[in-house]
C-alpha cells in the first residue's frame, strides 16, 4: 500500500465519528401528567387515526378490492401518515 492511500483511509475515519454523531440531539418531546412522552409517539397515534379514517373512506366508496393487499397497504398509509405528520411538525 502506498502512502497515499493509507492516508486516505484515514481521512475517511476521522470522517466516521462526525457522520455518525450528527444526528444526535436531543428529541421532541411533550409533557402530558407530568411525564414526557416522544413526540414520534404522538405521530405514530395521528397516523393510526388518520389510516382509519382512510380505511372507513376506502370502504365506503368500494375501493378496496382495488387496493390489496390490505395489510400491505395500510401499513404503508400508517407510516406514510406518520411521517407527513413529522414532517409538518417537527421538521427543523
Amino acid at each position: 500500500m502506498n502512502l497515499n492511500h493509507i492516508l486516505k483511509n484515514l481521512r475517511y475515519l476521522a470522517m466516521l465519528p462526525m457522520v455518525i454523531l450528527a444526528g444526535c440531539q436531543r428529541a421532541p418531546a411533550f409533557n402530558v401528567l407530568g411525564s414526557y412522552f416522544p413526540a414520534w409517539l404522538f405521530c405514530l397515534l395521528i397516523g393510526i387515526l388518520l389510516t382509519t379514517g382512510a380505511r372507513v373512506f376506502v370502504r365506503k366508496y368500494n375501493l378496496a378490492e382495488a387496493l390489496n393487499p390490505p395489510l400491505l397497504m395500510y401499513s404503508c398509509l400508517t407510516a406514510f401518515f406518520t411521517f407527513a405528520t413529522w414532517l409538518i411538525f417537527f421538521r427543523t
